[in-house]
Order: structure tokens, then C-alpha cells, then sequence
């Protein structure tokens, strides 16, 4: 009898222990699926790009399953979660649901089916994703690491080329994935008495990644840190730097920052991926 109360009781904090509600906050990259539930070949009809493409919007840091992967995330797979289109799928209607799973296989989050008319197949799981990805507005994203978590690791930004699917229509291949940013950062140290233009040429400029927010963007690097907060203007090639009495402009495909710093002119120059 006292056997079976103390199996009953490890069985009880087991199950209690596995029902701990995760949440999406808790992982740092997503990975979609190369081949999904919906297709019969890797990537088809571009299913798996376009999803890797509307979780970025999202704020995640994805991978489609066949990239290489951070060093961290290749060791540790319970870092990600996996994203899979599920087909539910009729003789005359396409639908389909996004669902977000942990290493475990243990569904984390799920989208509601949406649905589409369209014959064509393509076309068809392209509305039907898209909708199903409109149904994800309660899911909000911001990356908590653990306690026991390196302070050292970084999110390193995807740079393997991918297609990215935007209104239906393949558009320009993305270089950069989106980079999860803590609530509390700090600026990168700069040389404050640089007050000229770095000559460095394009390719060995510091990277910075360009995130929207309401009128304009946030400017992160690969740390993940804020290096400015830029203000739209009425040309696409001049911004006005946020709280540093500054602007940011474009000059033969560069972009060049211009501001203040404890009343000395600081002038850097970047590249940023929009």
C-alpha cells in the first residue's frame, strides 16, 4: 500500500511538473520546417519561406530546418521551438493552422485554421497562411532567457539567403532575420573624438538591423543592443536620429549618421538592413 502512495505521489509531481505552462517567450530561435505538414517536397509552392517570412514580423529569430544554425541552438535544440503548417484541407477548401512546438514535440502555441477558396495551390496556401498568421495577433514575443542561461549568448542574425514572400508575390532574397531585443539595452561605445568619417570600405562597415516602429525604426547590431532610434522624413533616404539632434542619410549607398555627443560632432557610417 505505502509502495503504491509513493508511486502515486512521484507520479503526481512528474505530471505537475510537466504541466508548467511555457510560453513562446521562453525560446530564442524558431525553426520552420523545410518540408511542412501541408507539403509533398522541401519548400514547396514556397510554403515554408513564406512562413519563416511572416514569424520574423513577429519579432522571432527563424530559421527554415535546412540552414546552419547558431552554434548555441545546433547543440541545444530545446533553444527553439519548431514551426510546421498543418493541412486540414477539404476537396474544395484550403486550410491550414500554424502550431509552434517545443524540443519535446509539446505544442507551445497554436493559430486558428483559416481557410482560402482559391484553386490554384499555390496561391491557395499562400491567403490561407497569411490569414492564419493574422490570427496570431494575440501572440506577442519577447525573448526571457532563463537563469541559468550564458549572459554571454548572443543572438546572431540569420545571414543565409532566403525567399521572402510578401502579397502573394516572391520579393527581393533577405539577408537579415529579425533580432530579439532585451527591455533594458545599451549604446555600443563609440570614439567620441572621431569627428570624421571612417574610411572603411562597404564591406567591412558595421552592420546594423532595422526594426519598425510607430514613424520610423530601431537600429540594433548583432549583440543584440540599440544604436539609435530613427524618425521617418519625406525622403526614404534620410531619417532623423531620435534624442541625439541628429540625421542619418544614405550617400552612395552608405548610410551615414550625424550627431551630437557631448557637444563634439560624431559622423559614422553604416550598413543597415531594412
Amino acid at each position: 500500500m505505502i509502495k503504491k502512495i509513493i508511486v502515486g505521489l512521484t507520479l503526481l509531481i512528474t505530471i505537475t511538473a510537466n504541466s508548467q505552462e511555457k510560453n513562446v517567450n521562453d525560446y530564442k530561435y524558431v525553426i520552420v520546417k523545410e518540408k511542412l505538414d501541408l507539403a509533398k517536397s522541401n519548400d514547396e509552392y514556397q510554403t515554408s519561406s513564406l512562413t519563416k517570412f511572416l514569424l520574423k514580423k513577429k519579432g522571432f529569430v527563424v530559421f527554415k530546418s535546412d540552414e546552419n544554425l547558431p552554434e548555441e541552438l545546433s547543440k541545444n535544440r530545446c533553444l527553439a521551438l519548431t514551426a510546421d503548417v498543418i493541412d486540414k484541407s477539404s476537396m474544395l477548401t484550403v486550410k491550414t493552422y500554424i502550431v509552434l512546438k517545443d524540443c519535446y514535440n509539446k505544442e507551445v502555441y497554436r493559430s486558428e485554421i483559416a481557410k482560402s477558396k482559391i484553386k490554384d495551390y499555390k496561391k491557395g496556401y499562400h491567403e490561407s497562411i497569411r490569414r492564419a498568421y493574422a490570427s496570431m495577433a494575440d501572440l506577442t514575443y519577447s525573448y526571457t532567457p532563463t537563469k541559468n542561461e550564458d549572459k554571454n549568448n548572443t543572438v546572431v542574425p540569420n545571414t543565409t539567403v532566403s525567399s521572402a514572400v510578401d502579397a502573394g508575390n516572391i520579393v527581393k532574397k533577405e539577408i537579415a532575420a529579425a533580432v530579439v531585443i532585451p527591455s533594458k539595452v545599451t549604446l555600443p561605445l563609440e570614439n567620441k573624438n572621431n569627428s570624421n568619417i571612417e574610411g572603411l570600405s562597404n564591406n567591412k562597415l558595421p552592420v546594423l538591423y532595422a526594426q519598425p516602429k510607430e514613424n520610423g525604426y530601431q537600429l540594433v547590431n548583432a549583440k543584440p543592443e540599440v544604436v539609435f532610434i530613427i524618425l521617418k522624413t519625406n525622403s526614404k533616404d534620410r531619417f532623423i536620429i531620435k534624442n541625439k539632434n541628429g540625421n542619418l542619410t544614405k550617400t552612395n549607398g552608405v548610410w551615414v549618421a550625424e550627431f551630437y555627443e557631448d557637444s563634439i560632432l560624431q559622423v559614422k557610417k553604416y550598413q543597415i538592413k531594412f
